[in-house]
């Protein structure tokens, strides 16, 4: 029988170490807050890793883990894995989703409390043989609007939470559909400038990703109105913390309540410190023993089933399928998330349904990976990088997004293709592609036929059809030092409108995506990262 080396190197419930001792097949090495260089020192040995949050699984690390085959992170983020590394590896990396959203539910709604009523700030002032009831006057939650930012798996659960305490819901989700707002008894808000002036109370839940950076600034908390309360459970950077702690100053915002920051943890000389009027947690939203012996137990399942039966579960690396599978289905697999992934940043907000069409050889298996994978890519947009081939179905339930899949028998220009489709009220946006022999190729854009590489930086440009474009468009990129790999023309008619698809060698600032903008004969630039 072979057996398997697995390191614990961070706490995780003692159900959880049970499940993998327990098994005869395992050796399991309880290590918790094991040094980096020990670390490094020893990874050789493990045919598996079991982290939480401290414990960084670095390149170096996987370069030396030769017998590595999976690592396990007891919760939902795997910022501290390096999974790109761990991929061109062939470790598997899986992860816990959904494990820790009651927890971090409930810690937001908490947060919510203490600083509608001052309760840190009282119980501080009482302990210290002060009798002050006047200074910690409150509000009531009944009858206040709560602004949600984000309505995923958290962001449901809070609404269902301020229901229950008689407060009005306004919901700011662009990938929420209003059918499914409905069903939560939530008012979906079409942008967050239109919702915020209206809320009492906002809380965040939302990932960080380029567009969701500072996403409350001090341009967006001079929307807010005077008194009101702010709590992030989600991710640091939501927030431009410097604009928070001017707003608390002044007392425009009332209150906020902080558990995770940008820099955690915060430096001694961390402005909002010395404020009175925030409330500080050490990022405890999934810090309850049900969250962590749920999560513990889960990933112990999740690694013995991978390292004895060969399963893959909660992958977030890779799909759930068996290796036969995978080396037949392997390629298009990749084609499909670069496909989804593509499509979800060009598509219109507030999809409706997405349809995914397969035609070819393919069509003979079994697609949900395929399927998964598009899904996967699409979605990544929305909710991150925790977005896997295993939660995705549920994340898009939760947004009511219906998918379809369906195969088809009509070939037209290529014998194998899949296909992305986006409906919304507004109308569709579509994406298929292909591969010439072994090389997959992006080959039409909302029915206009292209020929790109879906690799890297891409930049995309509608522009009027007239001679000398091309040469503009270089010469600006040239410019800025921006290198083009390879390029694609389509154009629906003479003088009409074309699309420009670059495959570039770095993605270019913005600055240089408004300079192509102040030409007129530019309709749109933007930037596709896969």
């Amino acid at each position: 029988m072979e057996k398997y080396k697995v390191l614990v190197a961070d706490p995780i419930s003692q159900r959880g170490i049970d499940e993998l001792v327990n098994e005869k097949s395992l050796e399991v090495d309880v290590k918790i807050g094991i040094k980096p260089d020990e670390l490094l020192a020893t990874a050789s040995e493990y045919s598996a890793i079991v982290v939480r949050s401290q414990t960084k699984i670095t390149a170096p690390v996987l370069e030396a883990a030769t017998k590595l085959k999976a690592i396990g992170r007891a919760g939902v983020g795997v910022d501290n894995v390096d999974v790109e590394t761990a991929t061109a590896k062939g470790v598997i990396v899986m992860n816990t989703p959904g494990g820790n959203t009651v927890s971090t539910a409930e810690h937001a709604f908490s947060l919510l409390v203490s600083i509608a009523r001052n309760i840190p700030q009282a119980d501080a002032s009482v302990k210290s043989g002060k009798w002050d009831r006047k200074s910690f006057e409150g509000v009531e939650l009944y009858g206040k609007t709560l602004g949600i930012l984000g309505m995923g798996r958290i962001g449901t659960e809070i609404a269902r939470r301020a229901a229950a305490f008689g407060m009005r819901v306004l919901a700011y989700d662009p990938y929420l559909s209003p059918a499914k707002a409905a069903t939560l008894q939530v008012n979906l808000i079409e942008n967050i400038d239109a919702l915020l002036p209206e809320v009492d109370f906002i809380t965040m839940h939302m990932p960080l990703t380029n567009e969701t950076k500072h996403m409350i600034d001090a341009r967006r908390i001079g929307l807010m109105k005077a008194g009101v309360r702010i709590v992030n459970c989600a991710r640091g950077g939501l927030i431009d913390e410097a604009a928070l702690a001017e707003a608390l100053k002044t007392r425009h915002v009332a209150a906020a309540a902080l558990d995770v920051f940008e820099v955690e943890p915060p430096p001694a000389d961390y402005a909002l410190l010395k404020l009175p009027n925030i409330v500080f947690t050490p990022h405890l939203g999934a810090s309850t023993a049900e969250a962590q012996e749920s999560v513990g137990i889960e990933i112990a399942l999740a690694i013995r089933a991978a390292l004895i039966d060969g399963e893959i579960r909660n992958a977030v690396n890779m799909p759930n399928i068996d290796a036969k599978m995978l080396a037949i289905l392997g390629p298009g697999i990749e084609l499909c998330e670069h496909l989804g992934k593509f499509l979800g940043q060009i598509s219109p907000k507030r999809p409706q349904t997405l349809r995914i069409r397969f035609c070819g050889k393919i069509s003979e298996y079994d697609l949900t990976p395929m399927s998964r994978a598009v899904l996967t890519g699409y979605l990544q947009h929305i909710g991150g990088a925790e977005v896997n081939s295993v939660n995705a179905p549920s994340l898009a339930k939760s947004l009511g997004l219906n998918v379809v899949e369906s195969k088809h028998t009509e070939q037209g220009e290529f014998t194998e293709w899949v296909e992305a489709v986006v409906e919304t009220e507004n109308g569709t946006c579509s994406i298929r592609g292909t591969f010439f022999g072994s090389k997959p190729r992006i080959v039409m854009i909302n029915e206009r036929f292209v020929e790109l590489i879906p690799n890297g930086v891409v930049l995309m440009l509608e522009n009027k059809d007239r001679p000398g474009m091309v040469g503009h468009i270089g010469s600006l990129l040239g410019q800025h030092s921006i290198n083009i790999a390879s390029m694609s023309l389509s154009r629906d008619t003479v003088g009409g409108c074309a699309l420009t698809l670059l495959n570039l060698d770095s993605r270019p600032e913005d600055s240089v995506l408004k300079s192509l903008l102040a030409d007129p004969a530019i309709v749109s630039a933007k930037v596709i990262e896969l």
